[in-house]
């Protein structure tokens, strides 16, 4: 749909990019800029950049970039116009009316009415004689109320290929239709449709906005696989999500549990620890760990106990570390896991062993001294050395000293000598990030884009001059063809912008919608490299930017023309900069 110029214009001046990156985003302003950890990609040393005056983002680690809607378009993984309507809603401005006759706005809205109409049906089947089943199992063995099975809207997929199918094709919709929400499968003979879900308890999976985007199933024996998942849709990003956030965001209250299934949630959820969420059939994921670090704190880590339980643990320590949010981990003795533990010892018990939950570095140390046996010599040495290692990487320097010295007073070797040891180890650690860090920044600033090649430095400056000096416009449209440069991505935000720039100045967000996401982190990165000093903008940068883009763009040509004799050579670079002469005096 054609979006009024107007209501982009209010949508700028009412959505100020920093205001919007702060929400998801730690940020620190320095002047006209502002950094933080960057939220698409995992790292400790911020290379995240807000810049206020151009309204834009990018990531010298990643490379992404763009205005305050390219921003919500990656982190709530919405289309355009999607993103433009969550904009428009948070800062209370009235969405101008849809074109209804545009099909490509209705492929989500389809999927959620798709999935919406499934969810009643496998709830509505759970309660009717159909689903005796399913509440043997739920209400029966699992002990769920018959209010916790309508608060999460539990459900049961009966045994059978084409139940579910039957039902969505009696209220109109196709199987294609039905391909798109994932709720059917198409057979290995590619033309056959079955349910996806059969014989299994459905867990609808609902987002932020309350709308269903996916379903788990689990099975009610030992069969495998046990858990059987939706597969990524264009609503459905399992990486992205975490089921009951939309009940527990409302009461993290600084703290969310985190859990490995829906069942444990739901057990906890039952027993009052409303805050508790878990992954959607994968491990923990960079972007689930920024996620939660939105809407708390801390994090209280609450796996199974056995052995994969321990090695996730410890991975999901590490990933919310980097995304700043703090660690406690839960013991539970005598239980495999969160729901087991509250059915054998209670609610009471449950909120004691939460209160009293391990920080993650006593639990990391007790990991590592679980390794070793502390009786001999050898055992104590290298109980200390990978105690030591370990503390080097805890931030807090002060959280160091005071682990330092309980390790000593645990081994018997004195203190100062255990400090120093990790001192060691730290130093170690901060020479290695340091050596990172600046690897990583230094090849984000000057090629990340891709490569460093004279053609895209060059062509790069051409860019950001014309985006600073419309009046400019005519001068470089004289003398800069598209042809010049070398990258398809320059070469359409070079045509974009003199495009627009015909009726005067504009902005990234203006451009947003006409850009694709490659071509915006493309702009956005020679913004960057502008505000941070790396291309000059002048009449005389320009000029040397035109040459040298000119010159990398007449030694391609002669490159493509193969080997020449030195008469040959000249006639083609005086023909090249002939026809070169005649495009320019056409252009503009």
């Amino acid at each position: 749909m054609a979006i009024p110029q107007s209501f982009l214009d209010e949508l700028k001046m009412s959505c100020d990019i920093g205001q919007v990156v702060s929400s998801y985003v730690q940020l620190r302003r320095s002047g006209r800029t502002s950094k933080g950890l960057c939220p698409f990609h995992s790292e400790k040393t911020p290379s995240f950049h807000v810049y206020h005056e151009s309204q834009s983002f990018y990531c010298f680690g990643c490379g992404a970039g763009g205005d305050v809607i390219s921003f919500i378009m990656r982190i709530e993984n919405l289309g355009y116009i999607e993103a433009l309507k969550f904009l428009a809603e948070r800062a209370g401005i009235p969405f101008p009316e849809e074109e209804r006759d545009d099909p490509g706005l209705r492929v989500k809205p389809l999927i959620y009415e798709i999935n919406r109409a499934a969810a009643h049906y496998f709830h509505n089947i759970l309660k009717s004689p159909a689903g005796e089943a399913g509440r043997r199992y739920l209400m029966g063995d699992r002990q769920l109320s018959a209010a916790t099975v309508t608060k999460y809207g539990l459900g049961f997929a009966p045994q059978g290929w084409d139940n579910l199918r039957s039902y969505l094709r009696g209220k109109g919709y196709t199987d294609e239709q039905m391909l798109l929400a994932s709720v059917v499968t198409r057979g290995r003979d590619g033309k056959s449709v079955y349910d996806t879900f059969r014989n299994r308890v459905v867990f609808p999976i609902i987002d932020l906005r309350k709308n269903v985007i996916g379903f788990g199933g689990r099975v009610m024996d030992d069969s495998k696989p046990k858990y059987l998942n939706s597969p990524d849709t264009p609503v459905f990003k399992k990486s992205r999500n975490l089921f009951s956030l939309n009940f527990a965001k409302n009461k993290a209250d600084g703290t969310l549990i985190l859990a490995e299934g829906y069942m444990d949630v739901i057990a906890m959820n039952q027993a009052g620890f409303e805050n508790a969420v878990a992954t959607l059939g994968t491990a923990l994921t960079p972007e689930q760990a920024r996620l939660m670090g939105t809407y708390c704190k801390e994090v209280v880590i609450a796996y199974d106990s056995d052995g994969p339980g321990r090695t996730a643990t410890n991975r999901a320590v590490g990933l919310l570390d980097e995304a700043g949010v703090k660690t406690r981990v839960l013991d539970m003795k005598g239980a495999k896991d969160p729901d087991e533990f509250i059915k054998k010892f209670g609610r009471d018990r449950f909120r004691l062993l939460i209160d009293g939950a391990r920080g993650a570095t006593e639990y990391g140390l007790k990991a590592i001294r679980e390794k070793y046996d502390l009786g001999d010599a050898a055992g104590k040495a290298g109980y200390l050395q990978e105690a030591a290692d370990y503390l080097a990487g805890v931030p807090s320097a002060v959280e160091r000293e005071i682990y330092a010295g309980k390790l000593a007073e645990e081994t018997g070797v004195l203190p100062e000598v255990v400090r120093e040891s990790v001192g060691r180890a730290a130093r170690r650690a901060a020479r290695r990030m340091e050596k990172k860090t600046a690897a990583d920044l230094e090849a984000g600033r000057l090629g990340r884009m891709p490569g460093a090649r004279p053609g895209d430095i060059a062509g790069d400056g051409v860019i950001g001059c014309l985006y600073h000096h419309p009046d400019w416009r005519a001068k470089i449209a004289a003398e800069v063809s598209p042809a010049d440069f070398q990258s398809p991505d320059q070469r359409a935000v070079y045509e974009t912008l003199l495009e627009r720039q015909k009726t005067g100045e504009c902005t990234v967000t203006e451009l947003a919608g006409v850009l694709s996401q490659e071509q915006m982190n493309r702009l956005s990165g020679i913004l960057a490299r502008v505000s941070e000093g790396y291309y000059s903008i002048s009449p005389e940068a320009l000029a040397d930017y035109i040459r040298r883009l000119g010159a990398e763009a007449q030694k391609k040509e002669i490159a493509a023309a193969g080997e020449l004799d030195a008469g040959q050579y000249q006639a083609l670079a005086e023909k090249i900069r002939r026809e070169k002469q005649g495009k320019r005096r056409q252009g503009g």
